[in-house]
């Protein structure tokens, strides 16, 4: 009996570190996108003649910037 509430308190554990590295991981990433995958993916729209497109996106993620937080 006591090996099989050993075993769910286990599970509960691994279960919540688990939540908890999904949840630091998500942040890494959203950082990632915002400070590094961002500007380089507008330069490169920029340099290679999109820059329409490169514009469009800047403004949209500014205002999307004013809404929301990382």
């Amino acid at each position: 009996m006591l090996g099989v509430i050993f075993a769910i308190l286990m599970l509960a554990l691994f279960g919540k570190l688990v939540m908890l590295a999904i949840k630091a991981s998500w942040g890494i990433l959203k950082v990632l996108v915002c400070i590094v995958f961002f500007p380089v993916l507008l330069i490169v729209l920029f340099a290679s003649g999109l820059i329409w497109l490169a514009i469009i996106l800047a403004i949209v993620a500014g205002i999307a910037s004013i809404f929301t937080t990382i």
